[in-house]
């Protein structure tokens, strides 16, 4: 069975932020998935990180993931709405966390994969759903410990992700990334 590693657009921006979303590729090693939600934000983020333009075009989170059945969407929506305060004003608010978290809890084919987060609530809501779910700091421990960058340089990535405006969880040392 794969597991695949679904990232949220949080993490797309993170990594887009300090222009480095080929290292994200890199340590998604081909297990790289979206929904149609999180591509689209993804498009709309690129207003601010063009680099997520490429993201598409290079194809390295597959196709994104369509929902198309009507008693699934329903389901989407009332997660959307009621566990992610999504609002009926703005359809697509919470979308991608909503279709992400139903895509993995309900398709055989993706049950047991990983969502990447550094929503705090999402991830709160993912957890107690059963879903393994990590963040853009386990991210830079993955790419530590499995040579694509050092220590050093992902605790400054993270920081400077921090520093531009970015919130996620943080290393005190590049020692804890390792």
């Amino acid at each position: 069975m794969t597991w695949y590693w679904f990232p949220d657009n949080t993490v797309l921006c993170n990594f887009a932020t300090v222009s480095r979303l080929r290292l994200l590729e890199e340590i998604l090693r081909g297990r790289g998935r979206w929904v149609e939600a999180i591509e689209a934000e993804a498009g709309k983020s690129k207003a601010i990180y063009p680099e997520l333009g490429m993201v598409s075009q290079d194809g390295w989170l597959g196709e994104p993931i369509e929902i198309t059945d009507l008693n699934e969407s329903r389901q989407i929506e009332q997660v959307r709405r009621a566990v992610f305060g999504g609002s009926p004003q703005r359809p697509t608010q919470h979308l991608g966390e909503a279709q992400t978290c139903h895509v993995i809890l309900n398709w055989s084919q993706f049950r047991g994969s990983f969502w990447i987060t550094d929503d705090r609530d999402a991830g709160e809501y993912a957890r107690a759903r059963g879903i393994t779910t990590r963040d853009t700091m386990d991210l830079f421990c993955e790419a530590a410990v499995e040579g694509l960058c050092s220590a050093e340089e992902g605790f400054k990535l993270l920081h400077e992700m921090t520093r531009l405006g970015r919130h996620l969880r943080l290393p005190n040392r590049p020692a804890d990334l390792q």
